[in-house]
């Protein structure tokens, strides 16, 4: 029986020290496939200041001499498993109760991120207020929380480019499916983007959380 990995939490890069978060908005990001925590830190001085910013590494090892983490396998028989991302979601969650609190997050993930992103939302629809995903995924089966989400309609951003050549097209089918039923979408497709990030992506991932922000100032929530 799979059991749930653990994130490092000395690892975690933070991009403001503990004295400066008070009650700020925290904004997880979670990188790709073979990659780690500095990788998409590096979008940092891209995002709105207003948010407290922690980049997690991802608890598993992909196969050698694959260098980096992964969130869950993409290999082999069990490459994908909607179980597996589960898994993973559940770390994340188990890392936010612990390092954030009950107060609930913003995630931003690429990739494999993407779709632990997502999954963590569907896992838990009270600990994630918003999600970014960035040339990821919707993970196939149903979750408890899906009744939730098609209800709630939380704001989600997804953007992927038009030249993306890694993510099957069948989960691009399912997820443009999903998506629309169970968040309250913003998507985009960039032409001639790959399986990158692009600096007219980053401009609207910029405005989605700019807007993120206000409907927090309007609500008065933490």
């Amino acid at each position: 029986m799979s059991t749930t990995p653990s994130l490092d939490p000395s690892v975690v890069r933070w991009s403001v020290p503990p004295a400066e978060r008070g009650d700020r908005p925290v904004l997880v990001l979670l990188h790709g496939y073979g990659s780690d925590e500095n990788d998409l830190f590096g979008l940092v001085p891209y995002l709105p200041d207003a948010f407290v910013v922690a980049s997690v590494r991802a608890p598993l090892a992909p196969p050698w001499p694959m260098p980096g983490a992964s969130w869950y396998p993409i290999e082999g028989l069990d490459g994908r498993d909607p179980a597996a991302v589960t898994r993973a979601a559940d770390a994340v969650l188990a890392w936010v109760r612990s390092a954030v609190g009950e107060t609930p997050v913003g995630l931003l993930g690429f990739s494999q991120g993407g779709a632990v992103a997502l999954q963590t939302l569907r896992v838990n629809p009270d600990a994630v207020s918003f999600a970014v995903v960035l040339a990821g995924y919707a993970a196939g089966g149903e979750l408890p929380g899906d009744a939730v989400l098609a209800e709630r309609r939380p704001p989600v951003f997804w953007g992927r480019g038009a030249a993306d050549d890694v993510i099957p097209p069948l989960l691009i089918d399912a997820t443009s499916q999903w998506l629309p039923r169970h968040s309250e979408l913003r998507g985009r497709v960039y032409p001639g983007l790959t399986h990158s990030v692009s600096p007219d992506e980053l401009d609207d991932v910029r405005a989605f959380l700019d807007e993120r922000l206000v409907e927090r100032a309007g609500t008065g929530s933490r």
